[in-house]
Formats: structure tokens, sequence, C-alpha cells
């Protein structure tokens, strides 16, 4: 029981029934007998002839179009299965027995409820076989009161689960499936534990996603967990939400920071600006506003924090340090490349100096190799440095069109320009032909290491489709460009999410 109801089929019937004959058009009645025992009737013959299966072969000489479509169209007729619903015995057995509570011998107390059930149905649950099967008290009682040490666990979700066993489908609601499935766990119903998995994959969205990784971790549905994790991956930072960040334990966010699949928008700046408005609201749970107004309002309460704490970090007083785990995952190279970005991180006075010093003596010798000890660019595919220390940055594409540009930041004297224009997406070194903000190189060839990530969303953040180009390694002359990415028609559903992850210079390899 508890499982998905079966579907059934119907095969072809075999064609050319037709029956032919000559003489009289004289046909005898026709009844059951013919149409059940393999009988059939030629025109203008007295006589029944056996037929072979579902084909009679009589005389061809007079054959009639008119004669073979009859015969056709009769054997179509009686070939034909007709569908007629019957009483489901599900239907009945779950009505009878279980609703009603017929031929009962044994009742469920439970939640100041019970339920007049029957022990061969019971025993489908692990937790009542085990029970009923060994030396327990219990089996022999036709009375057993069931404690609930789980909170989830409700009236309604027991009525589910046991109802489950009398019956080949359940209907779950989102809103009732952390409650069914805490109660499918404790009776130890495998196949309603499934049910449950599947209808929480199916149904993750903003509202959902927390309270199902939670529920996935406590009750071990280690695919849902997985599913949640993915989808805050791709919804984080491309659809923002205000009770989502307040929902968000520090736990799951040191996750999401950390990962290299973690879909950004549009620079890891934008991750550290995220993290200051989740971590706000993680501190002032009460605020209520919009996501307009969020970050004015976290800059003005941590402005008053600073006058508090003059001198100190705030992840260094005691409202900060339980978000240090997750501000370690910032990848602050990408940060300080970039001068207004870093004019920004100094003055917020969040993460300690400390921090930065160490960053910075890092890029600063990154620069050096770039400019004087012919770096380059990375020679290989190292996947541990990529996902450790590659650069995070995206784009969203509202519309179909042409787009060209580049993300901000200081890349060693690499001027990557990307290119979107039909359907294909490009890479262009630019040294010479375009103005650029920065230094540019004038190395005869630069390589740079990266992976291109495509997506598209619907409305609850489900992904549609995706793509990528995984981990490259690209080289490029002064000027030249290339097409890293041919968009087919399937992917062109618009907004169209970009990602990307950049390696421009190796780090540098310790002795």
């Amino acid at each position: 029981m508890g499982s998905l109801k079966s579907r059934g089929a119907t095969s072809p019937c075999p064609a050319g029934a037709g029956c032919q004959g000559g003489g009289s058009a004289r046909r005898p009645d026709t009844g059951d007998d013919a149409a059940g025992h393999g009988f059939c009737y030629c025109p203008g013959s007295h006589k029944r002839k056996r037929s072979s299966g579902a084909f009679c072969y009589c005389h061809p000489d007079s054959e009639t179009d008119e004669d073979e479509e009859e015969g056709d169209e009769q054997q179509r007729l009686l070939n034909t299965p007709r569908r007629k619903k019957l009483k489901s015995t599900s239907k009945y057995i779950y009505q009878t027995l279980f609703l009603n509570g017929e031929n009962s011998d044994i009742k469920i107390c439970a939640l100041g409820e019970e339920w007049s059930l029957h022990k061969i149905y019971l025993c489908q649950s692990g937790y009542f076989s085990s029970m009923f099967s060994g030396s327990w008290k219990e089996s022999s009682m036709n009375i057993i009161e069931l404690e609930i040490p789980d909170q989830n666990i409700d009236v309604e979700a027991l009525q589910v689960a046991f109802g489950s066993l009398y019956r080949d489908d359940v209907l779950i609601k989102p809103s009732r499936v952390v409650a069914i499935l805490a109660a499918a766990c404790l009776l130890q119903l495998d196949g309603l534990i499934q049910q449950c998995g599947e209808t929480m994959k199916e149904t993750i969205n903003v509202k959902t996603v927390c309270g199902y990784y939670t529920s996935a971790g406590t009750y071990g549905l280690d695919s849902v967990k997985k599913k949640c994790l993915e989808w805050l991956l791709n919804n984080l930072m491309t659809h923002q939400n205000v009770e989502l960040f307040k929902e968000l334990s520090i736990n799951v966010m040191k996750q999401l920071i950390g990962s290299s699949n973690l879909f950004v928008m549009q620079v890891e700046m934008d991750i550290y600006t995220a993290l200051k408005k989740w971590m706000f609201l993680q501190l002032v749970p009460s605020w209520n506003g919009s996501l307009k107004q969020l970050l004015t309002e976290t800059d003005v309460w941590f402005s008053k924090q600073r006058k508090d704490f003059e001198g100190m970090a705030f992840l260094e007083t005691e409202q900060g340090k339980p978000f240090v785990s997750v501000f370690r995952h910032l990848r602050l190279q990408y940060i300080i490349s970039d001068l207004a970005s870093a004019r920004i991180i100094e003055q917020d006075a969040i993460v300690p100096s400390e921090w930065l010093s160490s960053v910075y003596k890092q890029q600063w010798f990154a620069m050096l190799r770039a400019e004087q000890d012919s770096e380059v660019g990375p020679q290989e595919i190292n996947k541990e440095e990529l996902e450790g220390n590659s650069m995070r940055c995206g784009r969203k594409l509202a519309k179909d069109g042409e787009y060209c540009w580049r993300w901000t930041g200081f890349n060693f004297g690499f001027d990557l320009l990307v290119t979107y224009t039909n359907r294909y997406i490009i890479f262009k070194r630019n040294t010479l032909n375009q103005p650029c903000s920065g230094s540019v190189s004038l190395q005869p060839r630069r390589s740079i290491a990266f992976r291109l990530r495509l997506a598209s969303f619907d409305s609850s953040g489900k992904l549609i489709c995706s793509r990528t180009t995984g981990y490259q390694i690209l080289t490029l002359e002064k000027d030249q460009e290339q097409v890293v990415m041919n968009l087919d028609s399937r992917l062109l559903i618009f907004p169209l999410y970009i990602c990307c992850n950049f390696l421009y210079i190796s780090p540098e390899k310790k002795n």
C-alpha cells in the first residue's frame, strides 16, 4: 500500500479481418456464438466456417469494397476494448475498513484520538510489524496507546499515514508534507516516505525551501536536502528575497557562500552586500520592509553599531562573532581589486582589517608575477583551485538582443570582453581596440581558466533549462576573440542568467 497507481495499456488489434464470399448476399442472423467463439459468417453461404484467430479467408473471387469495409468495421468493433468503470476495490477497502472500521481487531490511540484498524494492514508498517511479531506485550493487546515524541506529527498526519495502509495512492499537500513525513518516519512507512520526498522535490520554492531543507536533514532524505541546496545556489543571488534572508541559517549560508556553484549576479562585491543584508535581518528579524529599502536600512544600522565599537570590526564583536564562519568564505581578493568596492568594505568596518591586509599582500605579489615574471595565466585545469579561488560573476539578460560587457576589477592585465549576439557567447581579449580603465598586458598570448553556465528559471525558481561549458583553458592572442558557447533554441527562455568562474592567474605555489 502507499504506492502509486499502476497504469494499464491496450495494444492495437490485427487489421484486415473482413470476410469475402460469392453467390447470394443472404446473411444469417449473427449472435453471441459468432462473436464469442471465432466463427465467421460469409455472405452467400448458409454454413458457418470456423476462422483461424481473428482472420477468415473464404472466396476472394467476388470481393467488393462494400463487403470488405463492412467486415472491417464489424471486426474493429469486436476487437476494440471498451472501458467500463468498476467499483474500485481500493476505494471499497478504504471506506469500509479504514473509515468505517468494520471488522476491526485493534484500536490505536494517539494525540487524544483513536483509530479502529486491522493488524493485517498495520503489519505493512515496520513499526507495527516489529511490535506484533516480537515478544512485546503489545503483540497480544487489542488497544495500543501510541506515544508521539515528534512535535511535527499531528492528528491529521496520523490519519493520512494510517489511511495509506488501506489505499493505493495518497494526495499530499505541500503545506502538510512535513507533518506527514514525520508520521511516516515514525511508523516506518517506506512508500509514504518516498512519496513525501518526491512531493517536496517538486514543490521547492522561496516559501518551502528552508523548511524542506531542515526536515530533510531531520528525517534523512538526502536527495531532498541536495535539491534544496541546488535551488538556493541558483536563487539566492538571482532572486533575492527578504523573507528568505530571514529564514536562512548560518550553517546553510556558509555552504552557499563557500560554493563555486553559487549563481552570482554581478561580482563578488554583490555577495558581500547580500551577506551584509542577511546578517542585519538575522540580528533584527522584526524589520519589515521591501528589498529596495533593505540595503539603506542595513547601512544605517551598521553605521550606528560602529559608534559603539569604535576601532573594532563588527565581526570581532560579540554580536558579530557567530557570522565569522560565513564571511570567511568571501573571496576578498576579487572585492579589493575594484577601487569603489575596496573603499566600501573598508568604510563598513565589518570585516577585520587583518583579513584584508593578508589579501592585499597576496594580490600585490600576484600583480608583480603578472607584470615581471612573464606570467601568462593557468596552463592546466586544477579543479580544486578553480572551485576555491576563482572569480565568481554573472549577468542577467532580460530579453533577446545584442549585449557586450566586462566585469569590473583588476584582472592582471587581461581585459575580457563578453559578447552575446545571434545565440553566440564570445570571449575577446581586448588589448588595443577598445579603451580600458586599467592596465592591459601586451604579452603575445595570455590564458585564462573558466567555466560558463547558462540557466533559465520558472516563476517558482525551478530550473527550466541549463547548460555549461565545464572547466576549460582558453588561450588568446592580442584582440583575439573566441566563441565559447552556441545556444540552441531550447535555452532561449528569457530572462537568461549567465554565470562565470574565472582564474586569470594561478595562485603562487608554495615551496
